[in-house]
């Protein structure tokens, strides 16, 4: 009787499980194209620098629908170790636009049920203009509220998706230690537009009034600032077309369908622990002690979104940041947008991927809407310099990558938490970590190398060489006289001097 009991409950847990079988189609990297000595360097690097210091990435690869290649590295938490499995979520950052708004915004567009020309007040109300109120920004912004309540009900959601909306670059909604007026950190100033920080729903409530309040700093579609509060407003009209959460609407509506199992919101949340996330920053979000105020993390942080407006302010679920994932997951959910179908199922059409990859002006051919685009060769920092001009993608500040080539058919998703490391010189700069100083932060390397002699049967190991001799003569011009034998720059350069010894024996 027990074993029968066990079985039903069993098959109702099955039942009640929503995500579909995840399939995931493979191929080794030279049936596609690649020369796998390309990888070899890739891992060599990735490998040498955890080893020296860097704590952890995840690579997924995928061409013409296929998983060529995935791997891991290093640790989950430089203090207490864990190793980095190919299971381990990342904090995408940034990334979080893409998936958590622009996916939404595709399908939505697709659907017919969102016209991207449409006002956010037809969404939000009029009290997202009316509520608007009068700060003198810097010399030349007007202040004046009823130039200001124009603006705003001017504003359309194609103004955000361009990052043209006019909002400020980065208010700290969280903060009430803002200068509002100069938007910089000043403890004897007060932040007119603080909304609270505690991780809830309350705290939500009032960042949204705080963001009908935020007067913009230029006239919306005039210039390009890109800007989070962009993708926390897109955010917030997903949330009332859909009468849902961004978590469970990306859920339902992607990662059921395909068994993407490794993509979520506040994962702590979600059936995950600490030990299956990446840390990031390991003094909250206080840069060691640089910035604080009450209720700010000192701890470091592990399955918590490290983003500060996400955090605090809009309950870990945002528009601009929130989201983690594996790198195979994320490859995978990329690869929609080389088709708009994925597994038997439709989710956006060509026209809308057209749209939203698209240039959006021949001013600023790096910029689709929200995507970031190769280009004039403008995004090689992280697209590297072999891809098309029409390849496109994110980066996010945690140490993420999403990169896609719709000519070439490739996906590329590399996650790293470099961030998880000191800071190196906090007053110098409170933003610069250990982990910056190392290749595997610069993200672009990998499909600098994966593109050597793709699709041509040829020798490319004088290039694969050229390019270790290039990464150690890089690391070098880093180091200055003086630096100690611990700094992250000189312990960048003896790995790269191993990888060079690797391939050039």
């Amino acid at each position: 009787m027990e074993n029968a009991a066990m079985t039903i409950v069993e098959e109702a847990e099955k039942d009640a499980d929503p995500y579909a079988e995840q399939i995931t189609e493979t191929a080794s990297a030279a049936s596609e194209g690649f020369h796998e000595e390309s990888f070899a360097l890739v891992d060599a690097i990735i490998s040498s620098d955890t080893r020296h210091g860097f704590p952890g990435a995840q690579l997924a690869v995928m061409r013409n629908g296929k998983l060529v290649y995935h791997n891991s590295w290093g640790v989950i938490n430089t203090e207490t170790g864990g190793k980095v499995t190919d299971d381990t979520l990342f904090d995408l950052a940034s990334v979080t636009k893409m998936f958590g708004v622009n996916y939404a915004m595709q399908k939505l567009v697709s659907e017919g049920k969102i016209d991207l020309n449409s006002k956010v007040t037809d969404y939000l109300g009029e009290a997202f203009a009316e509520d608007v109120i009068s700060i003198d920004y810097a010399k030349g912004v007007t202040s004046d509220l009823e130039t200001q309540k124009s603006w705003k009900r001017s504003l359309t959601l194609k103004d955000l998706l361009m990052h043209q909306g006019g909002f400020p670059a980065d208010p700290r909604y969280c903060n009430p230690n803002i200068d509002t007026e100069k938007q910089e950190y000043n403890p004897e100033k007060t932040n007119l537009l603080f909304a609270g920080n505690g991780a809830d729903e309350a705290t939500k409530e009032a960042t949204v009034e705080a963001i009908f309040k935020t007067p913009l700093i230029y006239e919306p579609g005039s210039t390009t600032v890109y800007s989070d509060v962009d993708y926390m407003v897109l955010g917030l009209v997903i949330e009332k077309v859909t009468g849902t959460d961004l978590d469970t609407y990306l859920k339902e509506n992607f990662c059921y369908p395909l068994g993407l199992r490794h993509i979520t919101y506040s994962p702590l949340e979600n059936g995950f622990e600490q030990k299956d996330c990446a840390a990031t920053e390991l003094y909250g979000n206080t840069r060691e002690g640089y910035i604080d105020f009450e209720g700010i993390r000192d701890y470091t942080l592990q399955g918590e979104v490290h983003d500060e407006k996400a955090w605090y302010s809009m309950a870990g679920i945002s528009g601009h940041a929130g989201l983690f994932s594996n790198a195979v997951d994320l490859a995978e959910l990329g690869d929609i947008m080389l088709t708009g179908e994925k597994a038997g199922s439709s989710f956006f059409k060509e026209e809308v991927i057209e749209e939203f990859t698209a240039p959006k002006s021949g001013k600023y051919k790096n910029w689709g809407l929200g995507w970031w685009r190769q280009g004039d060769m403008q995004r090689k920092k992280y697209f590297g310099s072999k891809a098309g001009s029409n390849t496109f993608g994110h980066q996010g500040w945690t140490g993420t990558l999403i990169m896609i080539d719709p000519e070439k058919n490739i996906v590329i998703a590399f996650l790293t938490n470099k961030i998880n490391t000191p800071l190196t010189d906090r007053d110098a700069n409170p933003n610069k970590f250990d982990g910056n100083w190392y290749t595997t932060a610069s993200l672009g390397f990998v499909p600098e190398i994966l593109y050597i002699g793709i699709d041509e049967e040829r020798d490319v190991s004088e290039e694969l060489l050229r390019i270790a001799e290039d990464l150690e003569e890089k690391a070098a011009e880093s180091v200055t006289s003086g630096m100690p034998e611990d700094h992250p720059a000189v312990k960048n350069l003896e790995s790269k001097r191993e990888v060079l010894e690797l391939f050039g024996s």
